[in-house]
């Protein structure tokens, strides 16, 4: 004996079926057992109705004009993920009806149906399908706890390396803060290109961390006053190499890797490691490029005297074409002459000719 079913708004079924009085007696049961019911005379019209209603179950015939039940089942869980299908088959329709089970329906019913097998089924649906939802909330809020930990070991892993990086600096006095200021200038150099935030972020942390290799470098050649002999330049280059190693299997810094390993190639090719020319070379790494060359030109070194940023620039527009990427030079101009502009209305400092 059949008795009505515990429902909600969001328990509704759709009965589909091209054969009207089979339709008329599937809603009239189940009015019978407290659910809501909407009709379906094809399988086009099911999908409509799936689109714009709350549909918890469908029953659904199999052989029908046009759209079979085969081909609906598909359709039908594409709009509505959580849906619990039900096939209604001939006897002679069952292996038409385990496919459809394939497809992703829960259950199959045969003809002529039996109502109280028709209403455990409906239970059955309702219940598997409720158990499914409340696994995939599980899921989704394990999955959001595990990427809401990992994104914070990935800060505090970022941190930590800024903080390597700030030490390492600390020791020489010309490069105290250069790290800092690449970034800032790269970042400003990124967004004034109209790059995405995204990326624009990844050219910052670039600029932070572009140096991070250093660390394997060894301080007396870090620290010579004087010119390199060939081996020792060779030893510092190793720095790009070692730095993006090293950052390699922390997953939230994949989009700097290129800035680390290529800012210093160049734009005839003639840079290192991997000799990469004009376009190959990462926008990341041709920004950090060009901000670093800047804040080497415009910091006291023991062989160079520092220039002014108007100096700097200058002389940066002998590099572009050939060391640097043209766009990128265009760019870092623009933004350091907008920056000096603000200098002067500030009344801090006057700008140079």
């Amino acid at each position: 004996m059949t008795g009505p079913i515990d429902a909600d708004q969001s328990t509704a079924v759709l009965v589909v079926d091209d054969e009207e009085p089979i339709r008329n007696a599937l809603q009239r049961f189940l009015k019978g057992i407290n659910l809501d019911s909407f009709a379906a005379g094809s399988g086009a019209e099911a999908l409509e109705v799936l689109r714009t209603n709350p549909i918890a179950v469908m029953l659904s015939d199999i052989r029908m004009p046009g759209m079979s039940g085969i081909d609906l089942v598909p359709q039908a869980l594409a709009i509505v993920p959580d849906l619990a299908v039900v096939m209604l088959s001939a006897v002679n329709d069952a292996t038409t009806a385990a496919l459809c089970m394939q497809r992703g329906a829960m259950d199959y019913l045969t003809k002529p149906i039996d109502l109280d097998d028709l209403a455990r089924a409906l239970q059955q649906a309702l219940r598997r399908r409720d158990e499914r939802r409340a696994t995939r909330e599980l899921d989704q809020r394990a999955r959001e706890a595990w990427e809401r930990e990992r994104a914070k070991a990935a800060r505090l892993t970022v941190a930590t390396l800024e903080a390597l990086v700030n030490v390492m600096e600390s020791r020489d006095p010309y490069l105290r803060g250069h790290s800092a200021r690449v970034a800032d200038l790269a970042a400003t150099v990124a967004a004034h290109l109209g790059l995405a935030d995204d990326v624009v972020e990844a050219v910052r942390l670039a600029g932070r961390l572009h140096d991070i290799g250093k660390i394997g470098s060894r301080e007396s050649v870090l620290n010579k006053q004087g010119s390199l002999t060939p081996e020792e330049r060779e030893h510092i280059k190793q720095h790009v190499l070692i730095g993006s190693q090293l950052l390699a299997p922390i997953e939230e810094l994949r989009p700097v890797l290129g800035g680390v390993r290529n800012h210093h190639e160049r734009w005839d090719g003639s840079g290192y490691p991997d000799g990469l020319k004009g376009e190959e070379i990462p926008i990341v790494a041709r920004i950090i490029g060009a901000a670093e060359v800047y804040d080497a030109l415009c910091t006291s070194r023991p062989y160079q005297e520092k220039m002014s940023p108007y100096e700097a620039v200058q002389r940066m527009g002998q590099m572009a074409g050939s060391v640097l990427d043209p766009r990128v030079y265009a760019a870092l101009a623009e933004v350091v002459r907008r920056r000096r502009s603000l200098v002067f209305l500030e009344g801090s400092d006057v700008p140079g000719p």
